[in-house]
Parts: structure tokens; C-alpha cells; sequence
């Protein structure tokens, strides 16, 4: 008997969940092959140690770009390792279902589907990522009422609005976590003359990234390179420099949700006050995220359990439950 399995194939991070196991792979969205011989070399954590460090017959590939495939071969090897590494020797190809983000086109969703296939996994299904991430919240997406989910990932971040099992509004914007990471690099750069890397800038965010004041002040010393004599330098940056650096990418999340909200029938922003805006994706852990977007909207907001295993344990889940899945169409079949 084949296999269930669901994957979140995100721009920064692969999961995959597994009937009865749960999570049981959270891997960066890399790959590492040689250039003269295009043999993989490294993929995952070991492959994400490499970038900025690489000798020049190494290319270190990101092969999913803004929550779509941008190197097919190199997405479906790095697929096909995965399912290897985390669900082990399999005697028939695996059931999967991919949460793929809600805007996406007929070419990129053939795209992930023949991926999927010649990664070895048959019958691909396809789920929206705030559906997925919905119920990987904990969500009653079968009620005949309105929830919305703000699912902000590494390359994409989702919005819908969700009722009797599937999302009557929706939007997809190509701003999200990669972005407030490029913020910050950029930030940093004009800010105090200082070049920086994708790793430190990401571990600054993840420590001191801050949208809303905090009670104190918080401090990282930070190394890089002098943009105008190339000398090694440091810096101290603060929790109110990330205020500044991410206000842009914020901003435009922001202002995607307020859209959506602004086309929500009026019933369902009714329930959206009662029950929530519920964040999900690595994303979302922004401190302050939830009080900013609580101010701006004038609706509650939380941030769910787990947020950045909420989209895989959803796409899972929905094959737990019965629920048939495939890119909008939702079907309880128990």
C-alpha cells in the first residue's frame, strides 16, 4: 500500500509529513552540485553551510524562487532526496501532496506536479497554502465561517479567507521572509557602510527583529566588510535599526492584507473579529507582528502554535481527515 505524504516546498525550507509520524524532515531549500560534472554534491543543512564559502566548480542552488520552481532539475533532485531521507526505503512510490502557494499558474503548478513524479512519488496533489496552513492551525475549515490566515513564508506570503472548506478571497504577494532578510543586508549597508551576509543577516533578524517596541532594547554585534576599504568591521545594531530596515517589506504585507480584508463580505469580516487573523510560516515570528497588524486592521490577530510546521502538518492532515485535496477543490469524503 503506497504511502501518505504531504510537503511544504518552500522557497527557504522543504518539510515533509508523514501519516502517523508527523514532521519528520525540516530542511533548507538548497542544493549544492558541481559544475563540470553536475553531480549533487550537498543538499539541505549541509548545502546551506556553503553558501558565500563555495570554490568556483561549486554552485550553491536555490531552486525554488518566491514560492515557485525556477530550476526544475534541480528541484526535482533535491525532491527526490528528501523523500529518500525522510521517508526512508519505500517499496511503492509515495502518495503526496504539495502545498504550493494560492496564485500560482497552470505552467508553474505542471511544473511542481511532474517534480513531483520524477522525484518518484505518484499522484501529486496539489493544496492552497493557507488552506494547508489553516488547518495545520487547528481550524474548522469545513464550518460555514470566515477565518483568515496570513501564511508569510520564505519567498511568498499567502492571504485567504477561508469558509466551507475553501478560500473564498485570496492573495499571493512575493514578499515574505526572504525579502525582510534582503531588507536588513540593505539596511545595514547604507546605514553604516557595512557588507553582510545572507546568514548573519538572517540570524539578526531571527534575534533582534523587531516591528513593534519591546520592553527593552536589544543589541547584536555584527561582522562584515567595510563597503569602501574592504577591511573587516563591526558594528553594534539594535532592535529599533530592524524597526527601520523591515519597514518596508512589512509595510507592503501589510497593506496586501488590509486589500483582502477590504473585498471580505461583511459576514465574514464579522467572523474574522470574532475568531481571528491567524498567522502562520516561519515568517510571522517577527515580534510585534501581531500587535502591529491588530493595529492597523482593527482586528484581533494571533500567532498559531508551531507556525512554520503549520502548512505540512496541514497538507497532511487533509488526507487524514478525508479531506481530498487538489488546488481549490476540497472535497470531505468521510
Amino acid at each position: 500500500m503506497a504511502q501518505n505524504i504531504a510537503m511544504d516546498l518552500g522557497t527557504s525550507t522543504v518539510l515533509i509529513y508523514i501519516k502517523g509520524k508527523g514532521v519528520v524532515l525540516n530542511e533548507p531549500s538548497v542544493i549544492v552540485v558541481d559544475k563540470y560534472s553536475n553531480k549533487i554534491i550537498k543538499v539541505g543543512r549541509e548545502a546551506q553551510d556553503l553558501i558565500g564559502r563555495a570554490p568556483e566548480n561549486i554552485e550553491v542552488v536555490k531552486p525554488v524562487r518566491e514560492g515557485v520552481i525556477s530550476r526544475y532539475r534541480h528541484t526535482m533532485l533535491m525532491m527526490q532526496k528528501f523523500i529518500r531521507k525522510g521517508c526512508g526505503k519505500m517499496i511503492t512510490p509515495p502518495n503526496i501532496t504539495i502545498a504550493v502557494p494560492s496564485v500560482i499558474t497552470d505552467v508553474e503548478e505542471l511544473a511542481v506536479r511532474d517534480a513531483a513524479v520524477e522525484a518518484g512519488a505518484k499522484d501529486p496533489l496539489l493544496i492552497d497554502e493557507p488552506v494547508a496552513a489553516a488547518i495545520g492551525a487547528g481550524l474548522d475549515i469545513m464550518k460555514p465561517e470566515g477565518n483568515m490566515v496570513v501564511d508569510i513564508g520564505g519567498g511568498t506570503t499567502d492571504i485567504a479567507v477561508i469558509s466551507l472548506g475553501g478560500a473564498v478571497l485570496s492573495n499571493s504577494i512575493k514578499t515574505a521572509g526572504d525579502a525582510m532578510t534582503e531588507a536588513v543586508i540593505k539596511y545595514i549597508k547604507n546605514r553604516y557602510s557595512l557588507i553582510i551576509g545572507e546568514h548573519t543577516a538572517e540570524d539578526v533578524k531571527i534575534k533582534i527583529g523587531s516591528v513593534w517596541r519591546r520592553d527593552e532594547l536589544l543589541t547584536m554585534n555584527v561582522k562584515g566588510k567595510n563597503i569602501n576599504s574592504g577591511t573587516p568591521q563591526s558594528t553594534e545594531l539594535n532592535s529599533y535599526d530592524m524597526t527601520e530596515a523591515l519597514e518596508d517589506p512589512i509595510t507592503k504585507i501589510i497593506e496586501a492584507i488590509c486589500s483582502v480584508i477590504e473585498k471580505t463580505p461583511p459576514e465574514l469580516v464579522s467572523d474574522i473579529a470574532k475568531n481571528g487573523i491567524v498567522l502562520t510560516g516561519g515568517g510571522c515570528q517577527i515580534y510585534g507582528l501581531d500587535n502591529l497588524i491588530k493595529k492597523v486592521t482593527g482586528l484581533p490577530a494571533r500567532v498559531a502554535p508551531s507556525p512554520e510546521t503549520c502548512v505540512v502538518i496541514g497538507a497532511g492532515r487533509a488526507v487524514d481527515i478525508g479531506l481530498t485535496a487538489d488546488k481549490g477543490k476540497y472535497i470531505n469524503k468521510t
